[in-house]
């Protein structure tokens, strides 16, 4: 008789990258670091950056004015604002050196990437300041703002490493061997809410490509951006390769997506901008000799599902985190809570009082929960939802702002109930802290009440059931899914990050494929069962 043998135990794979961890900010001697930066940026904001090309100061007659959203009559500083002069200056300087970079040893590149990581780790602190005055974060996210950016650096240079190895399939009397090049200069347009992570991780996947590459940031946070610029120059970056081109997107947004010369469009941004690039992007202009490849990542309508035998209570503190972490101001915010009907009542309730601890005001100050959001365009628009919403389907908990806090963009939470399944508020990317609550009668119908939205980036779920657990993840439609914890906060490798519908096209970032976008692939074979040799000739 045969005897049956227990299978081999199969331990975890070995973890091949390691993110940077977190600052614990309930240790005394990181808060008073953090602290005496704070105080040292402050002394060190209101100075003019210039745009940078070819590795020239370039200053402009326009200045695009950066606010301290939390205190807006703060300069953080001005920054040149560019025009179609100094766009095509960069164009044409990017362009020259394409070659030059592409045939750099990927080692070189990567080695400088890795540079940049070490130095951007080493100005942790200062970075977080700087972040926490520009865009209005709290240490801890400006923190992982920070760290993100680290880890992009770190991993895209791991990876193009790999990716340098060419691939050979070889077989008698044949050699066959592709090898990755770069596509050719990249354009940049980031956004403001991750003003270092998503910036940093574009332009460093770009770099360790071979691309020549050119910064865009948003407008808000070009303080930010003319940093991070100069830390890739210090860590070995060529000025040739990389220029900084800061300016009012709708000026030069256009004319770089259109340039012929532009080989790849990276953006994070709106739905409404990113389908006008990727309109633009299809068409060939005149001198162009390639298709245009278009990288976007464009928002969220996200929700997560509460079942009715979930941890209300590790529910409720993951609903918080994910719908109001910096004011609701990220893509994969949750924006819709699905929850059983029977439970609604309670769970509502529940929610609006653990809302109303959230402290709010100054983000250089530790002692809040949330800070300002980023501007008065988003004041304004986020303060007409909630009116709207208000009026339409009976808020439970409206935003308001105290009066003591009117000299920054501060908003406090609003939670919805009621609404009807066509209103704005369930359909459409808000980008700020308001917050639905939708009611389901069984589980599938949950499933299909998250499902109801054309986006598709982060979803949830909170349950301890294994079988809804295993539905959920079959049936949810979303980028990431996130089970029993927030829904925010994905980390490089770990968790690759990116959506589908209208949430984006392209690759995840931060996973393996995302730098095959900025390369192409040359395949040669050649037939080695040759009849003798041709005599070497002069000049041949």
């Amino acid at each position: 008789m045969k005897m049956e043998t227990n299978p081999p135990i199969i331990g975890p794979k070995e973890i091949r990258f390691k993110p940077e961890a977190s600052l614990d900010f309930t240790r005394e001697d990181h808060r008073n670091e953090m602290s005496e930066t704070l105080v040292w940026v402050r002394n060190r904001l209101g100075k003019s950056w210039p745009a940078k090309i070819d590795g020239k100061e370039v200053w402009t007659a326009s200045e695009l004015v950066s606010l301290n959203p939390s205190q807006k009559t703060e300069v953080v500083g001005k920054v040149a604002c560019c025009g179609i002069k100094e766009a095509t200056l960069a164009v044409e300087t990017c362009t020259a050196f394409q070659n030059k970079w592409g045939s750099t040893p990927v080692s070189k590149r990567t080695e400088a990437l890795r540079k940049a990581a070490k130095i951007i780790l080493a100005r942790r602190h200062e970075l977080c300041a700087w972040i926490v005055f520009e865009v209005g974060k709290s240490w801890r996210e400006a923190d992982a703002d920070v760290i993100e950016s680290i880890d992009f650096c770190r991993y895209y240079g791991q990876q193009m490493d790999e990716l340098a190895t060419p691939l050979v399939r070889d077989i008698p009397g044949e050699v066959n061997q592709t090898i990755r090049m770069a596509k050719g200069l990249s354009i940049i347009i980031a956004p403001w809410n991750f003003p270092l992570a998503i910036l940093c991780g574009m332009t460093a996947a770009s770099l360790a490509a071979g691309c020549t590459t050119i910064m865009k940031p948003a407008e808000q946070s070009s303080v930010i951006a003319a940093i991070l610029h100069g830390i890739f120059l210090e860590a070995g970056i060529p000025p040739e390769a990389l220029a900084f081109v800061p300016g009012k997107g709708e000026e030069i947004g256009p004319f770089l997506v259109s340039h012929p010369e532009v080989a790849i469009i990276a953006f994070t941004g709106s739905l409404g901008v990113g389908a006008k690039i990727y309109e633009q992007a299809s068409k060939l202009y005149p001198g162009q000799i390639h298709f245009k490849r278009v990288l976007a990542e464009m928002g969220g309508k996200n929700a997560i599902i509460v079942d009715d035998d979930a941890d209300l209570d590790e529910a409720i503190r993951g609903i918080l985190a994910s719908a109001f972490g910096f004011q609701g101001q990220k893509c994969s915010a949750c924006s819709r809570v699905i929850v059983p009907h029977s439970i609604h009542d309670s769970f509502v309730n529940r929610l609006i009082e653990a809302a109303k601890t959230l402290t709010i005001g100054p983000s250089d100050n530790p002692t809040f929960a949330l800070g300002p959001v980023i501007d008065q365009e988003a004041f304004d628009r986020i303060e007409e939802t909630i009116r709207k919403g208000t009026n339409l389907g009976g808020s439970v908990l409206a935003g308001a702002v105290e009066s003591h806090l009117h000299n920054g963009y501060f908003i406090r939470p609003a939670i919805f109930t009621g609404l009807g399944e066509a209103h704005p508020i369930l359909t459409e990317e808000v980008f700020g802290p308001v917050l639905a609550v939708q009611a389901w009668k069984n589980f599938p119908e949950a499933i299909q009440l998250a499902n109801n939205t054309p986006f598709a980036l982060t979803a949830g779920l909170y349950s301890r059931s294994p079988a809804r657990i295993t539905l959920t993840k079959n049936c949810l439609k979303a980028g990431n899914i996130y089970i029993n914890r927030k829904i925010t906060g994905a980390t490089v490798d770990r968790q690759p990050f990116g959506g589908f519908g209208f949430s984006g096209m392209g690759a995840k970032a931060g996973g393996p494929d995302y730098l095959l976008q900025f390369l192409i692939a040359k395949t040669t074979t050649e037939n080695t069962m040759r009849r003798g040799f041709s005599p070497e000739t002069v000049g041949a």
